[in-house]
Formats: structure tokens, C-alpha cells, sequence
């Protein structure tokens, strides 16, 4: 049985996920009302990559798209946003091209958004994969042909868990305002000195037309959180608060999620001990 144990150590060991690739897409509105958060986007992320080499989190790359600006056509499509001259970089080069983002959008269709990502970008098929959708805006249906449910299978085919930060209210199982809230209800409440504690019983309060279903339940699907996009906004130590509490979550989020293949090591690990049962070694 001493040797079933170790087995079962190296095995799940192995599994974690720490160390693993990161592929981390923001996907941002570029309409009029959304400077700030370009220029937050821009201040932010170092922070987090920062945070998450030191969660031992290392290989990391990030990945910027824009929707709702337009077209030469006239047209509100998603775009992407190159850092330098390649699609995925580093924290800093993503930090540089947020300032190609515009304030000259209208019709925002954040699902289009996250399907051009999908689409028009190569993820890591060892990575784990996150996408941060910023809006203030609910979604404007500019492609009819585009459902939840379709949008969320595309989601789900390549492992994406989604993160919003968006016009809705939240609030813990007490009532009190909340910064953001997971699927689970985990909620996030400032302290009142730019910190944060940590609540349960989470819900969603007064969301902004269909940022309901449209983006908050979109993300909850996929086991992401939602964020109050106006808590942000008010600066001072409530935004201190939304953004620490914001990079910690997602440190968290994303070290415990397990890499691609970790169901498959631990089944090659449980496969392994059988074998060596029938042999009579342990």
C-alpha cells in the first residue's frame, strides 16, 4: 500500500497545474464612455502577470481584441488589436496596445467579440485559457445569427473560462454591495480601505437590459466571475479595492484551474496502478 500512495502522490503532482501555459484575451469595448478602462486594462495587467509569476505561474501570453469601433465600411466589427507585430505577447506589450484602443465605437456585441477571438486566434492546446470581456454597455445583437447557446459551446470546445466586468450590480448573502461574484457565489466586498474580504451567497442585482443573460450568465456557465464595471469607476479606494481584489481572484482562478491533460495523467496514473495490482507489485 506504501507504493499505491507514492503512486498516487506522483500522480496528482503531475496533474497540477502549476507551471502551466496561460493564454489570457482581454476582449474590449471601444465605444466613447470606455477611456478609463483602457487605460486601468493597461495599468492592471502587469500587476497580474506579475502576481502570477509569483503564484508560479510563468508562461504566460495575452491577447487584445476591440469591438463595437467600426469599419471603414460602416461596419461595428471586432479587430484585433497586434501587440508589436504578433497576436499574443507579453503583459508589457499588451500594456502598449491599449493605447491603439478608440473611443469612437457605437452598437457594442461583446458575443461577437468573443467569437472573432475564438476564431481568428490560435490558443495552446497545453494552456489554460481565459478571456476578460470589458463593457459598459449591454449587447447590441449586430450578428442575429449569434446565440447563448452557440456562443458558450465555443467557449466550452476550447476550455475558455470567461471573466466580465460589466454594468450589473452585485451583492453578498447579506445584502451588501458586492465588487464582483463567481458562479458559486463567492463575493468580493471592498473594506472601505482599498482592500477587499471575501463573502458568500452572491447574486446579481439591477443588471444594465440583457447584461443578464448576455454576459453575467455567460460567465457563470463557464465557472468565471461577473464584476460591477461602476464600482471601477468611482475611483479612489473603491477602485483600489475592485483591483485588487479582481488580480487576486483571477490568480487564484487560474492556478487552480487543472491544465489540458490532467484528467488524462491521472487516468494513465489510475491505469497504472491497476496494472500493477494484476501484477501483484504493490
Amino acid at each position: 500500500m506504501k507504493k499505491l500512495g507514492i503512486i498516487f502522490i506522483i500522480v496528482f503532482l503531475t496533474a497540477g497545474h502549476a507551471g502551466a501555459a496561460l493564454d489570457l484575451m482581454f476582449i474590449v469595448d471601444e465605444s466613447g464612455s470606455m477611456s478609463g478602462e483602457h487605460e486601468w486594462i493597461g495599468n492592471m495587467v502587469t500587476s497580474l502577470d506579475s502576481e502570477l509569476v509569483s503564484a508560479g505561474q510563468s508562461s504566460n501570453r495575452y491577447a487584445l481584441v476591440g469591438f463595437g469601433a467600426g469599419t471603414s465600411d460602416g461596419g461595428p466589427k471586432a479587430r484585433k488589436h497586434l501587440l508589436g507585430s504578433v497576436s499574443w505577447g507579453s503583459a508589457a506589450k499588451l500594456s502598449t496596445a491599449t493605447e491603439g484602443l478608440v473611443t469612437s465605437g457605437c452598437m457594442e456585441d461583446g458575443w461577437e467579440g468573443i467569437v472573432f477571438g475564438l476564431k481568428k486566434y490560435y490558443f495552446r492546446s497545453d494552456a489554460v485559457t481565459n478571456m476578460i470581456l470589458i463593457t459598459d454597455e449591454d449587447r447590441d445583437p449586430v450578428d442575429p445569427q449569434l446565440t447563448y447557446d452557440y456562443v458558450l459551446s465555443k467557449l466550452t470546445a476550447k476550455n475558455v473560462m470567461l471573466n466580465v466586468i460589466v454594468d450589473c450590480g452585485f451583492q453578498d448573502g447579506t445584502g451588501a454591495v458586492a465588487l464582483g461574484v463567481g458562479a458559486d457565489g463567492t463575493a468580493y466586498l471592498a473594506d472601505g480601505s482599498g482592500g477587499y474580504s471575501i463573502g458568500s451567497g452572491g447574486v446579481m442585482v439591477s443588471p444594465y437590459y440583457n447584461t443578464d443573460v448576455c454576459y453575467v450568465e455567460l460567465a457563470w456557465a463557464t465557472g468565471g466571475m461577473a464584476w460591477n464595471i461602476e464600482l471601477l469607476r468611482k475611483g479612489g479606494l473603491l477602485a483600489e479595492s475592485f483591483t485588487a481584489a479582481f488580480i487576486d481572484a483571477k490568480v487564484s482562478e487560474i492556478v487552480s484551474t487543472p491544465a489540458p491533460g490532467a484528467f488524462l495523467l491521472v487516468s494513465i496514473g489510475i491505469g497504472t496502478i491497476g496494472w500493477f495490482k494484476r501484477r501483484k507489485i504493490l
